[in-house]
């Protein structure tokens, strides 16, 4: 059928073209251009000030950074930079600061000759800060003179003057910005995120200082200072710090071609994970590109080359895949690009063709010097990437056999699984218990229209310290697999997920806890993108049923019950439970498994990094890390069964 032809107006005129000027479009739609108005987004408003002040350390101007959290919620960033320009702007007839500050694309990055390499290519950074501060104060040291302009939401408030007299010698940018209240959804800066973000950028360009000093009378976090000569060599042995490395010694190498500057570093460890992280003009491209291309395709030649020239892989042998050459290897690539080409606006890939080649040619050069005048590296190198092969080739036998068992075995079901009856993954749940009297509980409590219990027998299996074809011999987590029904590792599909809810649910006690641990240690090496899809949760059951008189009250933390005995007085009969199996199942529907009343907490990974460290410390074979997490965090601890 034709659509329907609406009768002409004429109300539709120019009057209804909305145009935004000068900063309006920001204030318009923040989240355009600093991802959200949320913890995120105001933490970008410091990356995006930094960056600066890192372009102009990348171009040679720069060697010191010093960034201050004040306690009225200012932040304060300063650089010994060569000063942003205060003289007249030619095009806009305004102080080129002031131009700089208030103008969207307006910048020294698209000019030729300003800046060979820069970050902050989409020229937004400073203006876009501006705009989103409730007010703003730049400060610029140049030509013997200290020149300064006020903002309030990204309108000048005072002309740039000159405020006072500076050495002839000494130049640089100050920047001092209070994020607007009535933009942001929190004002709370995390000394930690902060902190993680500088120190990576400090590895990322190297033999620069980076200064941070907190201000802040509740900050844990006051006063520390980067500077690493070893650049991203650096950064690996410091990813590496808790897991025993297999090659004692760092590879690295810096060289620039066709002007683009190619920095590798890689170390492989006894970890089963390979940990690779990219950069262009020192921004994080998670989703790689060009440069990533690159590194994996010389890596996987080179040392495929180098084991068949000196007989380290046998001829009978297939080659290593990429796959083996990457098993347990850390490493940080990153480029310098006169004009690099990210795809999307959080420049989250790299797209310039000719990276490739150039990382290719570099990193096989390199390498290739490096395994030869490293030969115990070397051998260590290739004799662990011939085990990976011979692991995954036991793998996949391992992950067929389990894939063909489920298939013959009811349509993949273990006999243990207590399944729901519904065949829709939009509205199912998944409920993994430990042992058989919280899941004789669980399968009883349950609404079976909707709710699937599988119950672990134990503890399962540390997946940190163990291989694919070792956990597919389990038998609980090969019950898992089958139950989930979407494989597992590179061949997971998120979309053949039977439920889109899987809920682990431990007791409160601390066998409870490290079985929780393991499980998500599992999620987390070999089902991570259901974490990220949202598809993961723990279950909170209560601790304490309250009781007084005739009332019953379920409480579900130590501050709730504080505050109810505030309520109810010290005559309370108080019952702690420690175990799901304490409950009947009535209780356990009515606390922990009805949607209306429950606790679910979605997983949910902010930081990959931070998460990787935090495993390898727990779950990992090195005891020392382990040790000395839990002495410094010990004291967090609120509740401890012994």
């Amino acid at each position: 059928m034709a659509p329907k032809i609406k009768p002409q107006t004429n109300d539709y005129t120019a009057e209804k073209i909305t145009v935004l000027e000068g900063l309006d479009p920001v204030k318009k739609r923040p989240g355009m251009y600093i991802g959200n108005t949320d913890r995120e987004g105001l933490h970008h408003m410091i990356w995006e000030v930094v960056d600066n002040s890192i372009d102009e350390a990348m171009a040679g101007f720069c060697d010191t950074i010093s960034i201050t959290l004040k306690q009225n919620g200012d932040v304060m960033v300063e650089d010994n930079g060569r000063g942003i320009p205060v003289d007249k702007h030619k095009q806009t007839g305004l102080s080129a600061l002031e131009t700089v500050m208030t103008k969207l694309h307006a910048g020294g990055k698209f000019g030729q000759g300003s800046y060979k390499v820069s970050g902050g290519l989409h020229g937004v950074g400073v203006s876009v800060v501006n705009a989103l501060s409730e007010r703003l104060v730049a400060r610029v040291q140049r030509d013997g003179k200290i020149y300064e302009q006020i903002y309030e939401r990204g309108i000048p408030k005072t002309k740039v003057r000159a405020v006072g007299e500076a050495k002839k010698a000494e130049t640089g940018t100050t920047i001092i910005f209070r994020a607007d209240p009535k933009i942001f959804t929190t004002l709370e800066f995390d000394a930690k995120f902060i902190l993680d973000h500088l120190r990576r950028q400090a590895y990322l360009t190297k033999g620069i200082t980076i200064r941070y000093r907190d201000e802040r009378e509740h900050s844990e976090f006051k006063t520390y200072n980067f500077y690493f000569e070893g650049g991203v060599a650096s950064y690996v042995a410091h990813l590496n710090r808790n897991i025993t490395p297999r090659n004692a010694n760092v590879f690295y190498v810096s060289k620039t071609l066709e002007d683009i500057n190619v920095e590798i570093a890689l170390q492989y460890t006894e970890s089963y994970k390979e940990a690779i992280f990219t950069f262009a003009n020192n921004i994080h491209t998670p989703e790689g590109g060009m440069h990533l291309t690159g590194f994996k395709s010389a890596l996987t030649r080179t040392v495929n080359t180098y084991g068949r020239e000196k007989g380290l892989i046998s001829i009978k042998d297939e080659n290593l895949t990429a796959e083996d050459v990457r098993e347990g290897v850390t490493a940080i690539v990153s480029v310098k690009v006169p004009e690099p080409q990210f795809e999307g606006q959080t420049k989250a890939k790299l797209g310039n063709a000719e990276v490739r080649g150039v990382v290719e040619q570099i990193c096989t050069e390199g390498l290739t010097a490096w395994l030869e005048e490293h030969p115990a590296d070397a051998q260590q190198i290739v004799s662990q990437c011939v085990l990976s092969q011979r692991a995954r080739n036991a793998a996949k036998a391992a992950r067929e056999a389990v894939i063909r068992k489920g298939a013959l075995e009811g349509f993949g079901l273990p006999g243990k699984l207590a399944d729901c009856i519904s065949k829709h993954p939009s509205e199912s749940e998944l409920y993994i218990v430990e042992g058989d009297s919280a899941g004789g509980s669980t399968k009883q409590g349950r609404d079976r229209h909707f709710q699937a219990v599988l119950p672990l027998r134990g503890k399962i299996l540390n997946v940190e310290r163990a291989r694919l074809d070792k956990l597919l011999g389990n038998k609980e987590l090969k019950s898992l697999v089958i139950a989930l029904g979407a494989n597992i590792g590179d061949q997971l599909d998120v979309l053949k997920l039977r439920y889109h809810k899987v809920v682990i649910m431990t007791d409160a006690d601390v066998d409870g806890a490290h079985i929780r641990t393991l499980i998500l240690t599992l999620f987390y090496r070999y089902f991570k993108p259901m974490i990220e899809g949202g598809y993961v949760y723990i279950a909170q059951p209560p601790l304490y049923r309250v009781e007084k008189g005739k009332q019953a009250h379920w409480v579900y933390n130590d501050s709730e019950l504080a505050q109810m005995l505030k309520t109810f007085g010290s005559e309370v009969t108080i019952q702690r439970y420690k175990g799901l199996g304490e409950m009947n199942p009535d209780q356990l529907w009515d606390t922990t498994l009805n949607p209306e009343n429950r606790i679910l907490k979605r997983v949910m990974i902010e930081d990959a990094e931070e998460a990787d460290n935090i495993f390898d410390i727990l779950m990992g074979s090195e005891v020392a890390p382990r040790k000395k997490f839990i002495q410094t965090h010990a004291k967090d601890v609120k509740n401890l069964d012994v």
